[in-house]
C-alpha cells in the first residue's frame, strides 16, 4: 500500500512543500534537474551580499528583468521559422475537390456544391524542461556579482539552445510523432504517410511528395538549391506572395552557395569536382556586403543587408541567403517565412494558454525569502509543422537517402 501525504502549493509557483514524515519523503529529497552537479559550494549563516557588496535581492530583480527581456527577444532564427500557438491541434485542409458549373436549364434547379475540403488535425506536442541554480551561503559570500551573473547567463544560453534546437529538429526530421492528446505531429511532406499537398493553380501533387532530399554528391551545387526553391514555390509559397524565401545554411555550405555564378559549373571550384549543374542565377551580394570588384552590372533589386534581425549575405534567384551556426553542417533548408512570429511561418511553437506559464520562467526555490540561493528555470513548449509545403530540406551526401541530423538541445 502506498501512503500519500498532502502537499501545499505555494501560490504562483507550483512548488510543493516537503512532507515532514513518511516513506515518500525520500522521493521529494531527490535532487531536481541534476542537483548532484548543480551546487556552487565553498562550505548556515545568512548571506545578503556578494563579495563585492552587491545585495542578493538586487541581483535577483535584475535577473527577473533580464528573463522578461529575453522572452521578448526570442532567437531570431526560431522566430522566422515559427508562430505562437496554444492549441494541441489545428484542422488543415488536405484535399480540395474541383467543382464545375452546369449549363442552366429554364426550369431546373442547380446542384449544390458539397463541403469544399476534408480537414486533417495537425498536432503540436508539448513538454516541460527545467534546470536549477544553487548556491551555498559560503559561495555567495565569496562570489562577486559577475560570477553569480555568469551562472545565470549559462541558464539563458541553455534555454536558447533548447528552443532553437527543438524547432530546427522538427524542421529537419521527417518522422511523425503523436502528442499527449493523440494528435499526429508532422514534419514536412515525407512521402510515406499517405498524405500529399493541396493542388495549386491547377497542378496536383502525389502522396509520394517528399520535401527531404539527399544531394547524391559530396558538395552542394546550384541544382540542389534550385530544387529546394522550386519544391516550395510550385505549391504557392514564393517571394511576393506574402512570404519571403530564405536559404538557411551553415557557413560551410554558405560559402559554396556564395560562389555560384551563372553558366559556370557549380561544383567546379571545389576539391576534385570539375563539373556540376550550370546555375540559372548568379549569387548577388546584399546591400551591406563587403566591397568587391566586378565588371558586370547588377540588374534588379539587391537583397537588403538584414531581415528579421539577421544579416542577409545576398541572394540566389528569388531567395535570400542567411548563414547560421545553428544550421547543422551538411544540411541546407529553403523556407518561406512571413517574418518574425508570422502566422504564415511553417512551424507552430506551442505553449500553455495561461500567460504565466509561457516563455522562460525563473521560479524561487524552497526558501522564497532568498530566491537567489536556489531557483528553478523552467520552460514548457512544443512544436509541430502547420504548413508542410512551406519548407524543404537537403542533406549533402553521396548517398540517395536522407538522414536527419542530430541537433543539440
Amino acid at each position: 500500500m502506498t501512503t500519500t501525504h498532502p502537499q501545499t502549493i505555494r501560490p504562483g509557483f507550483g512548488v510543493p512543500d516537503l512532507p515532514t514524515t513518511g516513506p515518500d519523503r525520500s522521493a521529494f529529497l531527490r535532487p531536481l534537474c541534476g542537483a548532484e552537479r548543480g551546487y556552487n559550494t565553498l562550505g548556515g549563516a545568512l548571506v545578503t551580499k556578494t563579495a563585492d557588496g552587491i545585495p542578493l535581492s538586487r541581483i535577483w530583480e535584475e535577473q527577473q528583468a533580464t528573463v522578461a527581456l529575453f522572452n521578448e527577444q526570442r532567437s531570431r532564427i526560431a522566430s522566422l521559422l515559427s508562430f505562437p500557438t496554444t492549441v494541441s491541434a489545428e484542422p488543415v485542409a488536405q484535399t480540395l475537390e474541383s467543382e464545375s458549373f452546369e449549363r442552366a436549364s429554364e426550369f431546373g434547379e442547380p446542384t449544390g456544391i458539397a463541403t469544399a475540403a476534408k480537414p486533417l488535425l495537425v498536432g503540436f506536442d508539448l513538454d516541460d524542461w527545467d534546470r536549477s541554480t544553487r548556491f551555498t551561503w559560503k559561495a555567495l559570500r565569496a562570489y562577486t556579482s559577475q560570477q553569480v551573473q555568469g551562472i545565470f547567463n549559462l541558464a539563458l544560453a541553455a534555454d536558447n539552445k533548447l528552443v532553437n534546437g527543438t524547432i530546427l529538429d522538427r524542421l529537419f526530421d521527417p518522422r511523425e510523432r503523436v502528442n499527449d492528446e493523440g494528435n499526429r505531429v508532422f514534419g514536412l511532406w515525407n512521402g510515406a504517410d499517405g498524405l500529399g499537398p493541396l493542388p495549386y493553380l491547377g497542378r496536383a501533387f502525389p502522396t509520394t511528395t517528399n520535401h527531404y532530399l539527399a544531394s547524391g554528391a559530396p558538395v552542394i551545387d546550384s541544382g540542389d538549391i534550385e530544387d529546394l526553391i522550386d519544391m516550395v514555390s510550385v505549391k504557392g509559397y514564393r517571394t511576393g506572395n506574402g512570404t519571403q524565401l530564405l536559404i538557411l545554411a551553415n557557413p560551410a555550405e554558405s560559402r559554396r552557395i556564395q560562389g555560384f555564378q551563372r553558366d559556370i559549373p557549380s561544383r567546379a571550384p571545389f576539391g576534385s569536382e570539375t563539373t556540376g549543374p550550370l546555375p540559372l542565377h548568379s549569387f548577388i551580394p546584399s546591400a551591406t556586403a563587403p566591397a568587391y570588384l566586378t565588371d558586370q552590372t547588377v540588374i534588379g533589386q539587391v537583397a537588403p543587408g538584414e531581415y528579421g534581425g539577421l544579416p542577409v549575405l545576398g541572394s540566389y534567384g528569388p531567395a535570400w541567403l542567411i548563414e547560421s551556426e545553428f544550421i547543422p553542417a551538411g544540411y541546407v533548408t529553403v523556407v518561406a517565412t512571413g517574418g518574425p512570429g508570422s502566422s504564415q511561418n511553417p512551424i507552430g511553437l506551442r505553449e500553455f494558454p495561461a500567460p504565466e506559464y509561457r516563455g522562460l520562467r525563473q521560479i524561487p526555490g524552497r526558501d522564497t525569502r532568498y530566491p537567489l540561493v536556489e531557483s528553478y528555470f523552467a520552460r514548457s513548449f512544443g512544436t509541430g509543422v502547420r504548413y508542410r509545403s512551406a519548407a524543404a530540406c537537403l542533406q549533402v551526401t553521396t548517398g540517395s537517402t536522407y538522414t536527419p541530423p542530430v541537433i543539440p538541445k
